[in-house]
């Protein structure tokens, strides 16, 4: 592997990908397949915002080794079902090894499923969270380029949280926004740029 003149990784294949999505196998199936790629049902998305959560002040890599633990913890992230977790299934959680045992984190999943569930009576989490979506993406051409939040991402949290949303800081919705697609933060010269069909 050399670094490209952008602080991209090129690796064995030829392609450049981010430090990040470099040398871990798993991040870089993460990359190549997943991250930037539309989300677009309330199931799928109600796990990203979760998996973001509790990603806070942690690797992503830590989050996506736990993934299928994750997922089996929490009945595959369908919102009806979390929103019925009682106290008991709290500590339950945080007994849990395979997962992150952060009670405000766990509470944080149960209380923005029903907060997803609520939402449904004004036309979904889908349409709420893509709602956010600017009029143009970045074009980042190195690191330098690369921000952490954008306005759209400080109104999404904002707005997120009016509706009983917990752990959507601006951080953590710009990261949601670049992994779902809303926001293309691919390197202009990546071969990943403008896989999403989102933006072309």
């Amino acid at each position: 592997m050399t670094p490209s003149e952008n602080g991209a990784i090129i690796g064995d294949d030829g392609l450049a990908r981010p430090p990040w999505a470099s040398t871990d196998p798993l991040m870089r199936e993460y990359y190549d397949h997943e991250w930037g790629m539309p989300v677009r049902d309330e199931q799928g998305l109600y796990e990203r915002i979760s998996l973001e959560g509790f990603q806070a002040g942690l690797s992503w890599a830590t989050i996506l080794r736990k993934r299928e633990a994750f997922r089996t913890a929490f009945l595959d992230f369908h919102p009806d079902s979390v929103a019925a977790f009682s106290e008991a299934d709290v500590e339950r959680l945080m007994l849990d090894p395979g997962i992150v045992r952060n009670r405000l984190k766990i509470r944080a999943a149960i209380t923005n499923a029903k907060a997803t569930i609520a939402l449904r009576s004004e036309g979904g989490l889908v349409d709420f969270v893509w709602s956010f979506q600017p009029d143009s993406t970045p074009e980042p051409l190195t690191f330098a380029d690369l921000a952490t939040q954008s306005p759209e991402s400080v109104a999404l949290s904002k707005a997120l949280r009016k509706k009983g949303f917990a752990f959507v800081g601006p951080t953590t919705m710009y990261a949601l926004m670049e992994a779902i697609g809303i926001i293309d933060t691919h390197f202009v010269d990546s071969h990943r740029r403008g896989s999403s069909g989102v933006w072309t």
